[in-house]
């Protein structure tokens, strides 16, 4: 494939990528990259500054605002204290779905399954990348908790009505 075709493939899906989810976020094209997707969903969760976490508990839902995120090893890991409620409801049902409005007409939803992951080191991670963190955890407390997304599907959303969601997995 000649560079001017790869060039106007990329431009042509950041074209279309961006109608799907509002102009004022740009696509992350990269083919063959298979942690594109998951990067991309990071970077619009970022670029929001809070995001929703929703599980349930028995049959009612609850939802509450997150701001920690950090993507390691690989996965995506949120942190919440072991005993707050929100834990002890992923414990129960693990199933969650993460949604997200970045104040330009775009949003997204992501369901997926949250997996605990025990080390000192992905907890210390994660509070690494959010330092506003480490007044009220540390990686050794016995409370601090980092979960990573498995299984996850992120649909991106445009208010704008052009078009269907843009999916990703990862």
């Amino acid at each position: 494939m000649g560079k001017g075709f790869a060039l106007a493939l990329s431009l042509s899906l950041a074209l279309l990528f961006a109608g799907t989810r509002g102009a004022s976020y740009a696509a992350n094209v990269n083919a063959g990259d298979e942690n594109a997707g998951l990067r991309e969903v990071y970077a619009f969760l970022k670029g929001c500054g809070a995001y929703y976490l929703a599980t349930a508990e028995g049959d009612q839902p609850r939802v509450r605002p997150f701001g920690s995120l950090a993507i390691f090893e690989g996965r995506l890991y949120f942190q919440t204290g072991k005993i707050k409620n929100v834990s002890k409801q992923m414990a129960a049902n693990p199933k969650i779905e993460i949604c997200a409005f970045d104040g330009k007409g775009a949003w997204i939803r992501v369901q997926a399954v949250a997996v605990d992951d025990p080390r000192r080191e992905a907890k210390q991670f994660l509070l690494d990348a959010h330092p506003e963190l480490k007044s009220m955890y540390s990686a050794d407390d016995g409370n601090t908790q980092v979960l990573y997304l498995k299984d996850a599907t992120a649909r991106f959303h445009s208010f704008s009505g052009t078009g269907e969601p843009r999916i990703v997995e990862f």
